[in-house]
């Protein structure tokens, strides 16, 4: 794991593995920890070798106060953009990030421009990350019937709506920054289309009432929940008061260590984060005469195919996940890297 501290503002870049193009994100906040810079370079990287792609994750964090951020973005991109332009490097905006602040490394960026291209309603890499989370659960437990709900209400997580819905399931619970609700009888894709456009994260207020605390999501009666809200969302104290068959996550690294141990034991199935939020990469070096509903097509096999080859394993599905992804490291990496993609 190599660290880099940029030198005209205040941010660093972490990338996984040594002289190997990496690819991840770049966060914004006041104090963005290197600790987990490093846990999501990780997670990008297990996705990575799920699939027997030969790139390394990377993550990056920009110190900013919101009334200076703006500038440190701009300093952030000017100083890396050589680097990004000859390949060795790909980063998208994060949380805190606007997707206009680093328009000019997404033109400089060797990945192909097909991600941004319109798919249904949204942008390709939101659809397919949107698509990898409800592929994992339809193809784990079958999603016709079942009550789902989702922790930490995204972009993306529009297109999982309409996915679930579409599938036969029923959402009956949202949480969003701003807070949650629920819906015994499950929510309109439509409607949340709608009020995600308007309202953004603060659609889950309703008419201007006040929104329930967002960890009431926990509390929903539901068979999945997809999890994202941030690193390590679900704790072992979590974990321990849920009653659901399957946890399922939409962002990097959403449960911790003994998190999982509580939930295996409860018989729950835990999907590693790898593989489902995985979707975007096969838009990143697509064939240019490639249609996009092939690239859809293609992310949804090898998805289901990498879940099948982990779940028959006698250890697990999460374990069988990262045996897998480190089976294909070690066939090009002399050192295996140091620890697996959950939250402490």
């Amino acid at each position: 794991m190599a660290l880099r501290k940029l030198s005209s503002t205040d941010a660093f870049i972490v990338t996984d593995l040594d002289d190997v193009p990496s690819f991840g994100i770049v966060r914004s906040a006041p104090k963005i920890l290197q600790g987990g810079a490093k846990d999501l370079a990780r997670s990008m990287t297990y996705s990575f070798a799920s699939f027997e792609l030969q790139f390394g994750g990377a993550s990056g964090g920009i110190n900013a106060k919101p009334d200076e951020r703006g500038e440190a973005v701009e300093s952030f991109v000017n100083e890396i953009q050589e680097v990004v332009q000859d390949g060795s490097l790909g980063l998208d905006p994060g949380k805190g990030i606007s997707a206009g602040g680093f328009d000019a490394l997404a033109a400089a960026d060797s990945r192909n421009k097909v991600r941004f291209e319109i798919f249904q309603e949204d942008p390709l890499h939101l659809f397919l990350s949107g698509l990898g989370p409800v592929e994992c659960a339809d193809h784990l437990l079958g999603l016709d019937g079942k009550k789902v709900a989702i922790e930490g209400f995204g972009a993306h997580s529009v297109a999982m709506v309409e996915l679930l819905v579409e599938r036969g399931a029923q959402v009956v619970g949202i949480s969003t920054l701003s807070g949650s609700m629920s819906n015994s009888g499950g929510f309109s894709a439509e409607e949340i289309r709608d009020a995600w456009k308007n309202r953004g994260a603060d659609f889950v207020t309703g008419g201007g009432e006040e929104a329930e605390p967002a960890w009431k999501i926990f509390q929903c009666e539901t068979d999945i929940l997809f999890t994202g809200s941030k690193m390590g969302a679900v704790n072992h104290t979590t974990a321990e008061k849920l009653d659901i068959k399957a946890l399922i996550p939409h962002q990097p690294i959403p449960f911790t260590t003994k998190a999982l141990a509580v939930l295996q034991r409860k018989d729950c199935l835990v999907a590693p984060c790898f593989i489902p939020i995985a979707g975007p990469l096969f838009s990143y070096w697509s064939d240019d005469k490639s249609e996009i509903a092939d690239i859809v097509a293609k992310a949804s096999s090898e998805m289901k195919l990498a879940l099948d080859e982990a779940n028959g394993h006698e250890d697990g599905l999460f374990l069988g996940s990262c045996y897998r992804a480190e089976a294909f490291l070690a066939s090009w990496q002399k050192n295996l890297p140091f620890g697996r993609p959950l939250a402490s």
